[in-house]
């Protein structure tokens, strides 16, 4: 059975760090894509970040240059760090490898 268990969220207020992490078992990943979706409250889930087998990224804007996505093909894990946070960063994240899905972490960015 395949699980990716997600860890790591909380709450933390703007201008805080938050790091991510999402552990998979059932399957390796190491030769497919991983990732982070996020769905705020009374949005429409959006990809956050993306990691290739390769290590190529792909970013949303609104995160670019505060969050860094990164992968432990060893420890069949991807990591979200996450700096410079905003209240609009506040959201359930998701991450994802091929096409398997955790089941949420919370994150709460406020003073």
């Amino acid at each position: 059975q395949v699980q990716l268990v997600e860890s790591g969220g909380g709450l933390v207020q703007p201008g805080g760090s938050l790091r991510l992490s999402c552990a998979t078992s059932g399957r390796i990943f190491r030769l497919y894509e991983m990732g982070w979706y996020r769905q705020g409250p009374g949005k429409q889930r959006e990809l956050v970040a993306a990691i290739t087998s390769g290590g190529s990224t792909n970013y949303a804007d609104s995160v670019k240059g505060r969050f860094a996505i990164s992968r432990d093909n060893a420890k069949n894990t991807v990591n979200l760090q996450m700096n410079s946070l905003k209240p609009e960063d506040t959201a359930v994240y998701y991450c994802y490898a091929d096409v398997f899905w955790g089941q949420g972490t919370q994150v709460t960015v406020s003073s």
